[in-house]
């Protein structure tokens, strides 16, 4: 989801816009992966040994709260109030991670990226 809001981003320059459209082309592949994945692990359920009991609950909730909470509202909450703030890195770092221009006056391209 990350990557795929970090491209939007790249391409327009806009946050609110880059949130918006990596949270949509994101979001029925990671509901489904994380569907498949509390399915598997409530299956657990169903065996006679109680700590493989517990750990397929434990994990098939933690999935589960991890797609609904934090990944469908948390997580793009807090880009969409962080703006710009989600793309700053300190300038030590251009040299590994060069980043592009922006028509909205985001970072610039360093000099050895050119």
């Amino acid at each position: 989801m990350l990557s795929r809001i970090h491209e939007e981003w790249e391409r327009t320059g806009d946050n609110t816009l880059a949130v918006a459209n990596g949270l949509q082309k994101t979001g029925r592949l990671i509901t489904g992966a994380a569907a498949i994945m509390v399915v598997v692990f409530s299956a657990f359920g169903l065996s006679s040994i109680i700590i493989l009991k517990q750990i397929g609950f434990g994990l098939a909730l933690a999935i589960l709260l991890d797609a609904t909470i934090v990944r469908a509202l948390v997580v793009p909450a807090t880009m969409r109030l962080m703006g710009e703030a989600n793309w700053w890195s300190p300038k030590w770092m251009d040299k590994f991670f060069p980043t592009k221009s922006h028509p909205s006056g985001g970072d610039e391209t360093p000099k050895e990226a050119e």
